[in-house]
């Protein structure tokens, strides 16, 4: 019984089907996906510095927030060569995935500032 193609040279077998799937490793992955929170971290307090230096309040300094956010992704998949899925399983590891979690470092080191340039 023949497949699509009815040419014996360019049937597939089930080997070339194996040597087609991505393979992760998983330490790697994780490596990778540890990486990206501790910059995410990283990029937190100092953007929470910077926007209590500039004296960003309310919504300006959220919005201050995910700009840093954005940068820090477009950051990281130039580091990552523009080919996410080398790297990650899918593009919502590098872009998405611990956004919300600096935020409360954020606004910490962005009260922090502010009280000690604009206040004391």
């Amino acid at each position: 019984m023949a497949g699509q193609n009815d040419s014996g040279g360019s049937e597939k077998k089930s080997g070339d089907l194996i040597s087609e799937l991505p393979m992760f490793n998983v330490e790697n992955m994780q490596n990778n996906v540890k990486s990206i929170y501790y910059s995410r971290t990283f990029m937190s307090i100092i953007g929470g510095v910077i926007a209590g230096i500039l004296g960003f309040t309310s919504l300006a300094g959220f919005v201050f927030y995910f700009l840093i956010m954005v940068l820090t992704s477009v950051g990281l998949t130039a580091k990552a060569g523009f080919s996410i899925h080398s790297y990650f399983d899918s593009w919502n590891r590098i872009m998405i995935d611990g956004i919300f979690g600096g935020l409360l470092s954020f606004v910490l080191f962005w009260a922090f500032a502010y009280d000690l340039v604009h206040i004391f």
